[in-house]
């Protein structure tokens, strides 16, 4: 059993593209759910980004980061065509309209185009086989934590099944002696056979125990199954319902307000498995 949340992160340096980190987090969703944040010109990796996560993880929203930092810096370019252009056409205005003023440096350099950044591209098929290392040490520090906290939702939904089967047995003994001491108070089959179509719940708790039995056997079910057991634990909570609304017994009926609260406790955990 694993968890849908985790984290992961790894960096390394690359040369001569820099250091770069991965960063990858994940949290519950109904299905798998992945959102990258990559460099601007490494768009093109995302759909291996993507197939290198599908093939550790089935279920979660997970969100990646990935940062590129240190490497070669960014270098300044001149449009000299451009700054000529600029030149005769200022040089032209001064003849024309005989300005004394001459032309700055200042000036120019500010002119529209003139100085730009030419940025260090980097070609992602260069840099992937050595980034596939970050990115997939990365995932496995997910799946690990999502291992880890996996197992310590399974002892904990294991031991609220143990108190569930404890709670219902307690039940289903205490039914037994009320029916019976009903049923000797009555002295009529059909003012019985009315009680019993109202108050029964032997069915309810027949089924509830099965419910339980098989959510703990799932437990214990390699894979993702976490949707298995989000369904088991509704028909678990159906029945206890169902339970309450029909007991004529007090004790019964707190006693089923107890399960109730713990199965809300399996409803609420199941959301966070795999």
């Amino acid at each position: 059993m694993n968890s849908m949340t985790g984290f992961g992160h790894k960096e390394m340096i690359i040369a001569p593209f820099g250091k770069v980190g991965f960063e990858i987090r994940s949290t519950n969703h109904k299905s798998l759910e992945v959102i990258l944040h990559v460099p601007t010109g490494l768009l093109s990796l995302e759909d291996k980004l993507k197939k290198e996560i599908e093939a550790k993880l089935k279920r979660g929203r997970i969100v990646c980061v990935m940062n590129i930092s240190g490497g070669p810096a960014n270098k300044i370019f001149v449009n000299k065509k451009l700054l000529q252009d600029y030149i005769a056409v200022l040089k032209n205005i001064q003849d024309n309209f005989r300005i004394k003023n001459g032309v700055h440096l200042d000036t120019l350099i500010h002119l529209p185009g003139v100085l730009s950044l030419t940025e260090n591209r980097i070609a992602p098929h260069k840099i992937w086989p050595r980034l596939n290392t970050v990115v997939r040490k990365a995932i496995d520090d997910l799946v690990d934590t999502r291992r880890k906290e996996g197992v310590a939702l399974h002892n904990y939904l294991k031991a609220i099944a143990e108190t569930l089967e404890t709670g219902l047995g307690i039940i289903k003994t205490r039914f037994k002696k009320v029916i019976k001491d009903k049923a000797a108070k009555m002295s009529t089959d059909e003012e019985r056979s009315s009680f019993f179509k109202c108050a029964d719940i032997a069915e309810e708790i027949e089924r509830l125990s099965f419910h339980i039995k098989n959510f703990r056997d799932k437990l214990s079910t390699a894979g993702p199954i976490g949707k298995e057991l989000d369904f088991i634990a509704q028909e678990m909570h159906r029945e206890a319902n169902t339970m309450g609304a029909k007991s004529c017994d007090a004790a019964i009926s707190v006693r089923v307000v107890q399960l109730k609260s713990q199965i809300e406790k399996i409803r609420e955990q199941v959301q966070n498995i795999e």
